[in-house]
């Protein structure tokens, strides 16, 4: 096949501007118009050329037809058109005066692709580079000859490329990830080479176009020099250093790679803002490794498996496959979608590909394995196993396994999908002797800074244990089917774990972990031991650690602690006596759920106490309850007790005004219980207490005053609230008609503010003034009281007068004048004289006005007795 050919010379600047003549054209061919030729192509000779040899350009341009012009372009010196205008000369005469430059002929020789054809053979268009065949001028006649290919002399192929892209590294990376983007994106920036000559420059393409896909490979438009690259339409322009110093490097729409300047680490490789290019790394490793028909044969790897999300020109999986293959070393990024294609594609993976690979991956590697690699490894294992032979499989299975128990991250050990037990006796054996004593390390120590700790299983333990926990699971069922003993350690990772899950349940309970508890009941019956202790230690938390984490505690024994707070964490149950109001019951239901007796182990009961009262203590009722039903014995082992003590003297009052109160009653009991365990000024304030109940109950024969006074005294300092219970039941009997003689004396000379407090509030309850109104009995007894003893003291005169005035007067006034009368006979009845009497009605009459007690008709300093 002939190609069609077109020979262009510089010409004076016609209507169109281009600057160009068509000089010779083969017969048939039709020529793009010259405007569109000027603006793809020109010659404008170097700033500093040399007349002879003559600076030529290759340049390979799309036409607005689809198809493309491949071109050698010459100076051919200083000629009568003095100009040179071509294509370059046309876009910027303006800075022709500024740059000086210099006048002259040129003549461009092209040939003429339609849109998807190719060189004979399928050659690619840089290797026309050096063609002997490319012509000098226009042909006589202005008829081409026949011209049946372009074929070079070597100086771009695959042996002159080798040591070019070794001399050329520091830029090999950068390079070709502009040349995939370029080859992706139409907008991507044009790449401008800054080369001392054209033949390094078509290096270059001829470097990019092997990498490149075929197809890409083809279209890769290109020029080897250009005097103004911003005039260039093409993909790749080659530059001269002295002209690369016109160049404006912030411009968005170049990517300048200068390679004719200081290889600095700068200049290596890709810029630091750019993303890591896998593709592109790959590929220069391969050039770098003198291997460049790896790109052909990652083609047909490509090629001969079906299509996924994965696949596409310049996906980079072939090619690291094919590198590695190869024996080129990849570091760990290269390595990871090698594994991750090669997982996508097993199903249609030609079979000589997997062992291959995998004897590849197991080389040393020149880096650290990543997590993401070691994870790439584990799901190429698991799409391997079944589909390639369990040799294979097996030597991959192994590696996993050994750099999951190196790896520094320590992630990604997945036993359930390894299922190391398969392995070959062989390779079980060779893994144990090799990674025995890591293993046993891992197990029974912490990391802290990359070294493992022995000793206490908590020392160096991290706040929530959950990394260091998770890892030491993943290696233990590591060690497991490869023989490694590791029972000694078992204890102490369980309990590790354990706080680990009380502490931070979910980040504790990693996957590894759910998958080593569901598979090995050894540990799972270790941890649940280990639990079922802490949990005595801190039951709301083991109760949140199992409403969150689904442990399950079937087929171990006892555990009572955590049975206990199992039952506890469901809702039906819980509610079932503590939500209802009988927390005595829900105690009762958790100790049948132990299944131990608090006898056998006292720990039960402490901890079913936590559980019901969280927060706080049982009333003084439920504590009786709890005490007669569990003994005292029970409650003194469990330490218990001291609720029991709290319960009495921090626990709420129940009943009217406490006069029913259970706290009285359990201070007695709790006197009878615990008569060594309480300690002195305890027992002093249970004795107060227990005093106050035996006034409720039935009061003692006398000196009950003195006597709650003396306890006080002694149990100093009393809390508020149970000396008002105290003093209130005192204070109620003080106010009964049978109270023995003296009492009011003693509380009237006691001059204590605290227990006339006490008196007062109980003289304005509301059964006390029911009394007053319905018994004439009782108004004259504590009229007789309120009155009596004045003067004896400032505190007294202040309760008796405040009583008379605002308690027993309103209610006397407001008496039916019988009733009134009544009082009145009642205090004659009483021995009291006329006078006191008169007293009365005067006091009570609506409007009178005066003072009782002021002992008038006495003798100073004479009172009366209550």
């Amino acid at each position: 096949m002939s190609l069609a050919q077109l020979h262009y010379t510089s010409a004076p600047p016609g209507p169109d501007g281009s600057g160009l003549r068509l000089a010779a054209v083969t017969p048939g061919t039709p020529a793009p118009p010259l405007e569109e030729i000027g603006r793809i192509f020109g010659y404008e000779p170097p700033r500093a050329h040399r007349p002879n040899p003559f600076y030529k350009a290759l340049s390979l341009s799309a036409l607005a037809d689809g198809g493309r012009l491949l071109a050698r372009s010459v100076y051919a010196g200083a000629g009568r058109h003095g100009t040179g205008e071509g294509r370059e000369a046309h876009g910027a005469r303006e800075a022709a005066g500024a740059h000086g430059v210099r006048g002259g002929d040129f003549h461009a020789h092209a040939v003429r692709l339609p849109a998807g054809a190719a060189l004979p053979g399928g050659a690619l268009p840089i290797s026309a580079w050096d063609s002997p065949r490319w012509a000098a001028g226009p042909p006589e006649g202005g008829v081409p000859a026949p011209l049946e290919g372009l074929p070079g002399t070597g100086s771009v192929d695959r042996r002159a490329l080798v040591p070019f892209a070794a001399a050329r590294a520091p830029w090999l990376v950068e390079f070709l990830a502009a040349v995939r983007e370029s080859s992706e994106r139409a907008a991507a920036p044009r790449i401008v080479l800054v080369e001392s000559g054209g033949t390094e420059v078509a290096r270059w393409i001829a470097l990019a176009a092997t990498v490149l896909p075929p197809e890409s490979a083809h279209r890769l438009t290109f020029t080897t020099y250009a005097r103004r690259p911003h005039l260039a339409p093409q993909q790749i322009i080659g530059v001269l250093p002295d002209d690369a110093r016109e160049l404006d490097r912030r411009d968005p729409r170049h990517r300048i790679i200068d390679c004719a300047g200081p290889r600095t680490a700068q200049a290596a490789g890709s810029a630091p803002e750019e993303p890591y290019d896998v593709w592109a790394e790959t590929a220069a490793r391969i050039w770098r490794g003198g291997a460049p028909e790896a790109f052909a044969e990652a083609h047909a790897l490509s090629g001969s498996v079906s299509n996924s999300l994965s696949d596409g020109p310049f996906a980079p999986g072939p090619l690291a496959v094919v590198a590695l293959c190869a024996g080129i070393a990849l570091e760990t990024n290269g390595r990871t979608v090698a594994a991750l294609w090669a997982r996508d594609h097993a199903a249609t993976l030609d079979a000589r590909w997997p062992h291959r690979l995998v004897e590849a991956l197991r080389a040393p590697a020149e880096d650290d394995r990543t997590p993401a690699e070691l994870a790439a490894l584990t799901s190429l294992f698991t799409a391997l196993d079944g589909r390639a032979p369990a040799g294979t499989t097996a030597l991959l299975g192994a590696l996993v396994v050994t750099e999951a128990v190196r790896s520094p991250g320590g992630s990604g050990v997945e036993p359930a999908v390894l299922r190391a037990a398969l392995f070959p006796d062989d390779v079980k054996r060779r893994l144990a002797t090799e990674l025995s004593a890591e293993l046993r390390a891992g197990i029974a120590s912490h990391p802290t800074n990359g070294h493992p700790t022995d000793g206490d299983p908590t020392n160096g333990e991290p706040a929530n244990g959950a990394p260091d926990t998770s890892r030491a699971v993943e290696l233990l069922c590591v060690a497991e089917p490869l023989g490694v003993d590791c029972a000694d350690l078992l204890p102490g990772l369980a309990h590790r774990l354990a706080r680990a899950l009380l502490t931070a349940p979910e980040a504790a309970y990693t996957p590894a972990v759910r998958t080593a508890l569901e598979e090995h009941f050894d540990l799972r019956a270790a941890l649940l031991g280990a639990l079922d202790g802490l949990a005595a230690g801190d039951p709301p938390a083991a109760v949140a650690l199992l409403g969150r984490i689904p442990l399950s505690l079937a087929g171990v024994q006892t555990l009572p602690q955590l049975r206990m707070c199992a039952r506890q964490h469901r809702p039906a149950d819980s509610a079932q006596g503590a939500d209802s109001g009988d927390r005595v019951a829900a105690l009762t239901a958790l100790l049948r759920a132990a299944g131990v007796s608090p006898f056998a182990d006292p720990l039960v009961l402490r901890t079913a106490v936590r559980l019901v009262w969280p927060e706080g203590v049982p009333t003084p009722g439920e504590a009786r309850q709890l005490l007669a039903a569990t003994g005292s014995d029970a409650h003194r082992a469990a330490g218990t007790w001291t609720v029991l003590v709290r319960a009495a003297l921090d626990g709420p009052e129940t009943g009217q005004a406490g006069r029913h109160s259970d706290a009285p009653g359990l201070a007695h009991d709790l006197l009878r219980s615990f008569p060594r365990e309480v300690t002195p000024p305890v027992r002093r304030t249970l004795q107060l207490l227990a005093f106050a109940g035996e006034l409720a109950d039935g009061p003692p024969a006398a000196d009950w005053t003195a006597r709650a006074l003396s306890l006080r005294a002694g149990a100093e300092p009393v809390q508020p609230g149970l000396l008002d219970t105290v003093f209130g039941i005192l204070a109620r009997q003080l106010l009964s008609e049978a109270r023995p003689e003296g009492e009011l004396y003693a509380l009237v000379h006691s001059g204590d503010a605290e227990l006339l407090a006490a008196y007062d509030r109980a003289a304005r309850e509301e059964r006390v003034r029911d009394r007053l109104r319905t018994t004439p009995a009782y108004a004259a007894d504590c009229f007789t009281a309120w009155s009596a003893l004045p003067g004896a003291n400032r505190a007294w005169d202040e309760t008796r007068t405040a009583l008379l005035d605002k308690v027993l007067r309103p209610v006397v006034r407001a008496l039916p004048a019988a009733d009134a009368e009544s009082v009145a006979e009642c205090l004659r009845a009483r021995g009291a004289g006329d006078a006191r009497v008169a007293e009365f009605r005067t006091w009570s009459r609506p409007g009178a006005l005066g003072r009782l007690g002021l002992g008038r008709g006495k003798r100073p300093g004479t009172r009366d007795r209550p």
